[in-house]
């Protein structure tokens, strides 16, 4: 199981929101790439990254912060975060991210979701983000009708990489990982599942890591390692044993 440190970038600062609330952002540092090499020091290989401001703008706003993770960072960069266009999408592989994480544009447009994961085989992740089961979009400001495992269907022969899974309403919140919802929508859907929001400590790495072979590829992690209440190299370590 990958465990992803996650960094977050609004106006080219790490950040971390509670709930995704774009007002109530924690800033941890003004050096994105400095960060990054550190989780590459504790033994990271994937990285997550989020381009905050582009969630809500819907196109990149961190384009020079970005670029300098990716060319910091020795592993593979996953980046979401605005990117709705075969345009965006062509940009950022070219640029040398590893995958591109679709969320809003896959609830609006999935065929043009389904046509970049066909294009850019084992590229393209789609973000199903709940609020009270429901798919967030717009930067989890607006959410919609469509419940969680429906839109998770609609990808399933579609080339996709994998389904990253946020409860929003823990996001940020140190709640510890909604494990339910995860394990559930991995064994409702063929696809990968990327377990993210809440994560506390070790306990929920360790809880993840017993469900992955129900399909949980991975986990993201941000405010707990920001807080020092979660070892990154533990929690690797702890992935790996799976």
């Amino acid at each position: 199981m990958i465990v992803f440190p996650a960094i977050d970038l609004k106006q080219g600062q790490v950040v971390r929101l509670a709930e995704g609330d774009m007002d109530r952002a924690t800033v941890y540092g003004d050096d994105p790439a400095a960060q990054a090499m550190l989780f590459a020091e504790a033994g990271a290989e994937h990285l997550h990254v989020v381009d905050l401001d582009g969630s809500f703008a819907g196109s990149a706003q961190n384009r020079e912060a970005v670029e300098a993770i990716v060319a910091a960072f020795p592993g593979y960069v996953q980046l979401g975060g605005g990117i709705r266009t075969r345009a965006d999408v062509e940009g950022w592989f070219d640029a040398g991210v590893a995958r591109i994480v679709i969320g809003t544009a896959a609830l609006k447009d999935p065929e043009f979701v389904k046509e970049m994961a066909r294009e850019f085989e084992g590229g393209i992740v789609v973000a199903v983000d709940a609020r009270d089961g429901m798919v967030a979009t717009d930067g989890w400001a607006e959410v919609s009708d469509v419940r969680i495992e429906d839109m998770a269907r609609r990808f399933e022969d579609a080339g996709v990489a994998s389904l990253l899974f946020t409860d929003i309403g823990r996001d940020g919140m140190l709640k510890g990982c909604n494990i339910d919802a995860t394990v559930e929508l991995a064994q409702r859907t063929d696809l990968p599942v990327i377990a993210s929001g809440g994560v506390k400590g070790l306990d929920d790495i360790h809880i993840l890591s017993m469900q992955a072979h129900l399909g949980i590829e991975g986990v993201i992690t941000g405010r707990a390692l920001y807080d020092g209440r979660l070892d990154l190299g533990a929690a690797i370590a702890m992935g790996a044993r799976v």
